[in-house]
């Protein structure tokens, strides 16, 4: 069954979302993880979603949060190299391309330059828009960056849709009072309004006042 979902804009999650970049990103956690000696299932459940400061913080909370910014920092310089297998989701391009004319934007805990070459990597074109971790103090799960998107679009946080696949970042957008489409087959432990198993599920439909979401 199709479901309507009002919407005046849409806020799109990249890791996860429009992007599959897991193989690298939790082969890079897991590499920074061994001389900790944590465990691989937890630091799988934490990092996805937030920026890297913060997992580590949660990871190792007796650390000087001065090395947590300084290691996350080349973390993301890691990543952006390291973009081999990043592909995008089903139905992403499309998607992209369809929300063209309406307003919308990328709302990552990645860096500009880690967007960009992700993005790059998938084929998909980075929205005139994005709200990237230079642009918050607080990461997902605080809903700032989700607010930010809202005000630089114009548009009240209630008229947003956001596409999310992390724990983190659906309790982002439902604290920022956002209606979420869940992406993706761990969405639906977060309770998303919404969920889909990828982006061709979804469609953008013009109509007189604008654009509605459809979601088969």
């Amino acid at each position: 069954m199709t479901e309507i979902v009002p919407a005046r804009a849409v806020l799109l999650d990249m890791d996860g979302t429009l992007v599959d970049s897991t193989a690298v990103v939790e082969r890079l956690w897991l590499e920074w993880a061994k001389p900790h000696g944590l465990d691989r299932d937890y630091v799988l459940s934490v990092i996805h979603g937030r920026q890297g400061h913060q997992s580590m913080a949660i990871m190792l909370p007796e650390r000087d949060h001065a090395i947590n910014i300084a290691e996350n920092q080349v973390m993301l310089a890691t990543e952006a190299e390291d973009v081999d297998g990043v592909v995008a989701i089903l139905g992403a391009e499309r998607l992209l391309a369809d929300l063209r004319p309406y307003p919308h934007a990328i709302v990552t805990s990645a860096d500009v330059r880690l967007m960009n070459a992700r993005m790059g990597e998938a084929g998909l074109t980075v929205p005139d828009l994005a709200v990237t971790a230079e642009r918050v103090s607080r990461s997902k799960p605080d809903p700032e960056g989700f607010l930010l998107g809202a005000e630089l679009l114009g548009v009240a946080p209630a008229d947003c849709v956001v596409f999310e696949d992390s724990g983190a970042g659906i309790q982002a957008a439902h604290a920022a009072g956002m209606r979420v489409v869940g992406v993706g087959k761990h969405a639906t432990a977060h309770s998303p309004e919404f969920h889909v198993s990828d982006l061709t599920q979804v469609s953008v439909v013009p109509i007189e006042s604008g654009f509605e979401l459809h979601v088969a």
